[in-house]
């Protein structure tokens, strides 16, 4: 990788988000057959959690201790962060200590600052702008799953949300062509709809009309309606979203082989029913599992 960092998959190339993948299921096969593959022994990756997490914090805790590291915890309340200090001394500090971080924090200028200053590779777990470790994870799935990404075509149903901003960019990216349903009240960023401007073998489609967007569908996504930090908004978003649902009838417009991803927790009843969540229950979970491989996948390649 050319990067030093993991802060967005806008910043990579198509060859690097490859690179990624493939020593991801190399780590795979290897975890998976008892294969050494202690490549950060000694290395210390330093975690600060401004949002709660469950598979964030134990796909990158584990994956260090698998790649024989050690991954230190940081909450808001537990360090000099929930008391004012500015993270660019934070960075400072951290960057003088440990060999990688990784933040799940809200804004993306904190992680792209921590990058500025932290002088190690800093790796984003989730802002509200990006889910770039989530895509990466839901590349790695849909590839073993489809063998091949370039040429499938993509949906997402929802939200336009970090979720729907890196599935764009990740999938375009790869050459997969990409749909998006929302409410136009609730559309991606502006940033990474200028992004799709620029892709010369894909198409994008941003529509209002779900069962239209899920047309002839390979892979389907979808997220929670109101993500962390979006308490006050449930019901105005229960309104709006009333209707953007994976359903029965969703699937019925997709190839028959569509396979369905979620970044889980899963909210069944509202953006899925619980009946096409139960039939792709496998190849949502292999998503989440992959989240460990792919992770450890770009530590290893910024933090050997």
């Amino acid at each position: 990788m050319q990067n030093k960092h993991l802060l967005k998959l806008l910043d990579l190339s198509r060859e690097e988000i490859r690179e990624i993948l493939d020593l991801a299921d190399q780590l795979k096969y290897d975890q998976k057959h008892g294969i050494d593959h202690q490549v950060l022994k000694g290395k210390t990756l330093a975690m600060i959690f401004e949002k709660n997490s469950t598979r964030t914090r134990v796909s990158f805790e584990v994956g260090m201790f698998q790649l024989g590291g050690h991954a230190l915890f940081l909450s808001s309340k537990d360090s000099q962060l929930g008391r004012g200090e500015p993270i660019e001394d934070t960075a400072r500090v951290l960057g003088r200590y440990c060999d990688g971080i990784m933040i799940r924090t809200f804004g993306q200028d904190t992680v792209e600052k921590l990058a500025q200053y932290a002088g190690i590779p800093v790796i984003n777990g989730l802002t509200d702008f990006c889910h770039p470790c989530q895509v990466l994870a839901d590349l790695m799935t849909i590839r073993e799953h489809k063998a091949e990404l370039e040429g499938l075509n993509v949906c997402y149903i929802g939200d336009g949300n970090n979720m729907a901003n890196s599935i764009i960019v990740g999938c375009m990216k790869c050459g997969m062509n990409v749909s998006i349903a929302c409410p136009n009240s609730y559309r991606p960023d502006g940033a990474v709809l200028e992004f799709v401007k620029s892709v010369q073998d894909a198409t994008f489609t941003l529509t209002d009309d779900v069962l239209a967007a899920a047309r002839d569908a390979d892979v389907i996504f979808t997220d929670v309606w109101a993500s962390m930090g979006m308490e006050d908004e449930v019901k105005a978003r229960r309104e709006a979203f009333m209707g953007y649902q994976v359903n029965d009838a969703v699937m019925a417009a997709a190839h028959p082989d569509c396979m369905v991803q979620h970044c889980l927790p899963a909210h069944r009843g509202e953006e899925i029913t619980a009946e096409v969540f139960e039939a792709h229950a496998q190849e949502i979970f292999d998503e989440a599992e992959n989240r460990l491989h792919a992770q450890k996948a770009v530590m290893a390649l910024l933090m050997k």
